[in-house]
């Protein structure tokens, strides 16, 4: 049977396509845009069919109905990463939440330790040889392919045919629906004064010839819009953006001198505009590829002079970044960001950038702090981080004693609650 004749065979409604679920199934679905809305919106009216089926994702972007607490023993959402969508439901304990390195999620679900009954994904349309891709997050999607009982695509004429491992052939799929909706688009964040003060800081450290992973968040955008008359930068990133796409067009970005996969961007997810979609659309330069290649520590870190440039919320004294969380209250998860300043850190004139604002609420709280609030989930360890860097400056901490990081630390906290975190060091012992 030919490539058409099994898509035909396999074309279904979102309702009918429903008819692969089983009650208790494990339900994978790609990160941000790559949700599949037409399947997601059709569980969701359909949800009280089903008894105990959990669908889970990093980073939804929709709210559907199964977030619904009150159907939560029918379909409920299980979150690898917390967003707007979710966070609610996590911050009061209506969401299950797992918690893992991005980078090992595909380890997790090959090893059976995340479960993998059905993959629901958006497409992009079939080739001539059958395959489609997951261009929009490849993640750990393509993981779960793998071990899925039944995988069910979403086929829109919107995605993007990407190169790089995102495809999928007919033969793997048990049933397909088309839709073809604007894919959903995330614009950039907001980049006030502070956040440019902490680009300007970062950018101005990073040199030409270095291979860029930049996070999502204003401060790394920030950086981004400092970067377009440097040259030869390369990118090697678990999210590609309008960002991104922003050096491309200036020539900042060209690849060239990367010394690990030269000539092509590497990424596992995009989320962005319909101009950065149809970027990705056969683009040489560009690969999209499963989290535990573009995210995997060792493999990062061949690209010398490699940049990472993650945020945080909360830094104590000893270098302990609280990104994931207000306390005890979730409030994202850990994504990528220890796998790549592990990364920067073994990359030959690597540089791991932790950024963050010195105060929130308006300057009346300091985000650097003796301790981290009771509660908070640790993500980047005292151990791995190396540059911190907020509106007031830089401080280096990597092979420092703990007095020295204090000193540094301190230093780029807001002058008005540097005398304070000075006593609270002399009370802590660290000074």
């Amino acid at each position: 049977m030919s490539a058409q004749e099994l898509y035909c065979q396999k074309l279904r409604t979102a309702e009918e396509a429903l008819q692969e679920i089983r009650n208790g199934d494990f339900i994978i679905v790609p990160t941000g845009v790559g949700e599949p809305p037409a399947l997601l919106t059709a569980l969701s009216e359909q949800r009280r069919q089903f008894q105990d089926v959990k669908v889970a994702q990093i980073l939804a972007v929709r709210k559907y109905g199964y977030f619904d607490p009150d159907t939560a023993a029918h379909v409920r959402h299980v979150a690898f990463f917390f967003g707007a969508a979710s966070r609610a439901g996590g911050q009061c304990g209506q969401t299950d939440f797992i918690p893992s390195y991005f980078s090992e999620m595909p380890m997790l679900i090959e090893r059976g330790l995340i479960p993998s009954d059905v993959v629901f994904a958006l497409a992009s349309p079939m080739d001539e040889h059958g395959y489609f891709a997951l261009s929009l997050a490849a993640d750990y999607t393509m993981a779960a392919i793998a071990r899925a009982r039944a995988v069910i695509l979403e086929v829109n004429p919107n995605v993007p045919f990407a190169n790089g491992q995102c495809h999928v052939h007919i033969s793997q799929v048990s049933a397909l629906i088309e839709n073809n909706e604007a894919v959903a688009e995330v614009g950039l964040p907001v980049i006030g004064p502070v956040q440019e003060a902490i680009g300007k800081y970062v950018a101005d450290m990073i040199d030409d010839g270095s291979t860029l992973q930049i996070g999502y968040g204003g401060i790394p955008d920030a950086v981004v819009m400092q970067l377009t008359n440097k040259h030869d930068l390369g990118v090697h990133t678990e999210m590609i953006g309008d960002g991104i796409l922003t050096l491309v067009e200036s020539g900042a970005v060209t690849n060239r001198k990367k010394n690990y996969l030269p000539g092509k961007m590497i990424a596992t997810f995009a989320l962005g505009s319909r101009k950065l979609y149809q970027f990705m659309h056969r683009n040489p330069a560009l690969e999209m590829h499963p989290v535990d290649f573009t995210n995997d520590p060792c493999l990062a870190a061949k690209n010398d002079k490699l940049v990472a440039i993650n945020a945080t919320l909360q830094i104590d004294l000893l270098g302990q970044c609280g990104s994931e969380s207000l306390g005890h209250l979730p409030y994202s998860g850990t994504g990528g960001q220890v796998d790549f300043v592990r990364a920067a850190n073994r990359s030959r004139d690597g540089k791991a950038f932790i950024v963050l604002p010195s105060t929130a609420k308006n300057d009346s709280i300091s985000r650097i702090v003796p301790t981290l609030t009771p509660g908070t989930h640790v993500t980047t360890g005292k151990n791995d981080i190396n540059y911190v860097v907020t509106e007031y400056g830089v401080a280096q901490l990597r092979g420092k004693s703990a007095k020295q990081r204090v000193q540094e630390l301190i230093a780029i906290a807001h002058p008005d609650f540097r005398a304070e975190l000075m006593a609270e060091a002399k009370r802590l012992q660290l000074m």
